[in-house]
């Protein structure tokens, strides 16, 4: 048995999609989409509230001769459904709301990134979009009570300027404590540079020392003496060295010198202790005479 849900289907080795006939539709025809409401809304017609997100079946379509900068705008028809509410104790009653499909159109506003309501509803208020017609209406009362009445113009000004005062005040604290700041990260990172050229300085003043005292031990065993019978030539020799040849040890470091003096140290109180542990079991060494020769 084959399978329901397949991804791949069957074409037979002769199947040309050149021959399928191709539909032709109108240029601009109407998709059926489905969507939410994208935003709150009263029907117009009988006056009931549509809240955000409820789904429709909708028809969409581009708008003919509208676009923001190259940006097309859709259209959307939906159709605003009203059930009758009948009571349940006398069916003969008459619904409390009358049937309503009045269609109601809204089309996309890509220069507010939004959608607007064009046709069959109203949208609701919402007071946050109201922000700046709210704030022009102020400024122009302002302006205008400014000109009816001057002395309210100057208290209007000595309060800007008392704000703009303060508001300088506040900048130059800004600026003098970042100013104190970074004079401070800068007299760390003075001190810290201090620092390191002091410890460069003696570490320099000590690898020239030792390149010295190097050099001076060179030159004491070897010495430049002029070749024989070459003008301008020298041979580098090495000094002959003194009568008395060092001892091993005194060729070696101080802590090699202490291990080998460690080391023979315990092999003297082994030899003592095992010399000690015969005479204690009674046992005497005997040497023997050696033989005379015949």
């Amino acid at each position: 048995m084959s399978e329901r849900k397949v991804l791949n289907k069957y074409f037979p080795p002769d199947f040309d999609p050149d021959l399928i006939p191709r539909r032709k539709g109108p240029k601009n025809s109407q998709q059926v989409v489905r969507l939410m409401a994208p935003f709150s809304m009263r029907c117009n017609t009988c006056g009931e509230y549509i809240y955000k997100g409820k789904k429709f079946n909708a028809r969409k379509e581009t708008v003919e001769g509208e676009d923001y900068y190259g940006i097309k705008i859709f259209r959307f028809y939906i159709k605003w459904y009203v059930v009758p509410i009948i009571s349940a104790s006398n069916t003969t009653e008459q619904p409390q709301s009358t049937l309503c499909s009045a269609e109601i159109t809204f089309k996309t506003d890509p220069k507010n990134t939004d959608y607007s309501a064009e046709h069959g509803a109203s949208r609701n208020f919402e007071p946050w979009r109201e922000e700046g017609a709210v704030e022009e209406e102020d400024r122009l009362a302002k302006l205008e009570e400014e000109e009816n009445n001057p002395m309210k113009a100057l208290e209007n000004r000595t309060t800007d300027s008392k704000r703009e005062m303060d508001i300088l005040d506040a900048l130059q604290d800004i600026r003098a404590r970042n100013a104190r700041n970074e004079r401070v990260g800068n007299s760390v990172d003075l001190l810290a540079q201090l620092d390191m050229e002091e410890i460069e300085h003696a570490e320099d003043l000590e690898r020239k020392r030792l390149e010295e005292e190097d050099e001076k031990i060179v030159r004491g065993i070897f010495s430049k003496v002029p070749a024989d019978g070459m003008a301008g030539t020298t041979v580098t020799i090495k000094r002959k060295a003194e009568d008395v040849e060092p001892t091993v040890e005194s060729l070696l470091p101080e802590s090699a010198r202490a291990l080998i003096n460690e080391k023979s140290t315990a092999i003297h109180a082994l030899k003592k202790k095992k010399a000690n542990g015969k005479n204690a079991l009674g046992i005497k060494v005997v040497k023997r005479p050696k033989a005379a020769s015949a």
